[in-house]
C-alpha cells in the first residue's frame, strides 16, 4: 500500500508522526506511511495543527489546503491534500520510492 492515494477530493497522505522532536523533518518511509517529527508537543491538539501547517508550508499551500482526515490522537494520520498531484507531492516533500 501506498503512503499517497488520489481521491476525488485531492490526495490522501498517511503520516507516521514523531511529536517533541529536536527539529522538523520528512525522514524517509515508515511502513506505509511518510515519517515527519516535529518539534510540536502532542497535547490539546498542537501537534496535529503544527503537523497540518508544516506540510502546507513544505507544499507551498495554505494550511486549509491540508485537512486531518483520520487519527486525531494517534501517531498515524491520514491528511486530506488538496491543489497538488501525487507526483508533486512526491518531489516536493523529496520522497522519491513507495
Amino acid at each position: 500500500m501506498s503512503w499517497l492515494k488520489a481521491t476525488k477530493d485531492g490526495v490522501c497522505l498517511s503520516v507516521h508522526l514523531t511529536p517533541r522532536a529536536s527539529r522538523d523533518a520528512i525522514a524517509g518511509l515508515h511502513g506505509t506511511g511518510l515519517k515527519v517529527s516535529i518539534k510540536a508537543p502532542p497535547v490539546d491538539g498542537k501537534a496535529n495543527a503544527y503537523l497540518i501547517a508544516y506540510i502546507a508550508k513544505e507544499l507551498g499551500l495554505p494550511k486549509s489546503g491540508v485537512s486531518l482526515v483520520r487519527g486525531e490522537t494517534g501517531r498515524d494520520k491520514v491528511l486530506l491534500v488538496r491543489d497538488r498531484t501525487e507526483d508533486e507531492i512526491r518531489r516536493m516533500l523529496g520522497v522519491t520510492s513507495e
